[in-house]
């Protein structure tokens, strides 16, 4: 076990996994933001999504003054092609058809107002562990930006004051261990690694026991990219778990699973069966800035019914938010 505060230089660091020069400076944290600046952050980064609503709406409402059939189709396919899901558009144009609403100018603030609530469905606060430690176990599969998700959120708590530390559990990457050693520099945090291809969860083990010996705060745990079709990595996985558990008990505090927003439909899925297999506690949809498929989010909120705790909508560090289900639908509409 090798268990370090990183301390190389910057070039050092930047020769171990080549990144954009203009990454550094992309990640480094922002000055202290009123929320109104980060609304405006939000509505940027989600125009392409924005624009497909509005775009949409203005063509299904042009020159309608009534609500008949022909106006429900066209909003319910539109709702659907935004990747909010069938049965929610179903739920939505379901909830518009029952209501006493007779102008089609009230049929946006209904839908703003139903989808807030959605949203708002599951618990927004993360639940707060007494135990310290507190772990994060962190699952997804590969590509959904889950170890720079991990650098983030080190970043971010390192910023507030605590001691954070990363283990590097996804052993089969050599590039995953050196970029969050990259991470684990940019934050101030400490590093649990072992050398390629050892086991995980003796690395996560490794990692909360060091955790508890030195006083840390937050223990983030990386793990491989998972292909969540292949059931003996799902166990893996669920083996780390255990370990985790065996070493504190009731950690993992929680279970994050990382989904990318331009996978659509497929993150849903994926969400199922890792929460199947793990019992995912919360859920951070990164890459918002990159589709226009924004309703994945009400989709998966209201599938799933696991609080949504961050968003990613940029490739700085402040741009990896604690999702606010209001400040989501001012920007969306």
């Amino acid at each position: 076990m090798i268990f370090r505060k990183s301390n190389k230089n910057k070039s050092q660091a930047e020769t171990a996994l080549p990144l954009a020069s203009s990454d550094e400076e992309k990640s480094q944290p922002a000055e202290p933001n009123e929320s109104s600046g980060y609304l405006r952050r939000l509505k940027d980064r989600l125009s392409k999504t924005r624009k497909t609503f509005s775009d949409g709406f203005d063509k299904i409402f042009a020159g309608k003054k009534q609500i008949d059939d022909d106006l429900l189709e066209e909003l319910e396919e539109l709702l659907i092609t935004s990747d909010i899901g069938v049965q929610t558009a179903l739920t939505l144009i379901e909830k518009i058809s029952s209501s006493k609403i007779t102008d089609v100018d009230q049929i946006k603030s209904l839908l703003k107002d139903e989808i807030l609530s959605i949203l708002q469905a599951p618990a927004s606060e993360p639940e707060r562990s007494m135990s310290s430690p507190r772990v994060i176990m962190v699952v997804g599969v590969n590509g959904t930006g889950k170890t720079t998700t991990i650098g983030k959120l080190a970043a971010k708590a390192t910023a507030s004051g605590k001691k954070v530390l990363i283990a590097a559990a996804d052993t089969f990457r050599a590039a995953a261990i050196e970029q969050l050693m990259i991470w684990a520099e940019r934050a101030q945090a400490e590093i649990v690694k072992h050398k390629e291809t050892a086991d995980p969860a003796a690395v996560a083990f490794d990692a909360v026991e060091a955790a508890s010996a030195r006083g840390a705060d937050m223990v983030l745990i990386d793990t491989a990219g998972r292909l969540h079709t292949k059931v003996n990595l799902m166990e893996e996985l669920k083996k780390i778990k255990r370990t985790i558990s065996k070493k504190i008990p009731g950690a993992p505090h929680e279970v994050l699973l990382i989904l990318d927003a331009t996978t659509g439909q497929n993150a849903l899925s994926q969400a199922q069966l890792f929460n199947d297999a793990l019992g995912i506690t919360a859920l951070a949809l990164t890459k918002l800035d990159g589709t226009a498929k924004g309703g994945i989010v009400i989709s998966i909120c209201s599938t799933l019914k696991i609080p949504l705790r961050y968003i990613g909508i940029g490739e700085k560090i402040e741009d990896l938010q604690e999702f606010d289900a209001t400040q989501f639908v001012e920007a969306l509409f």
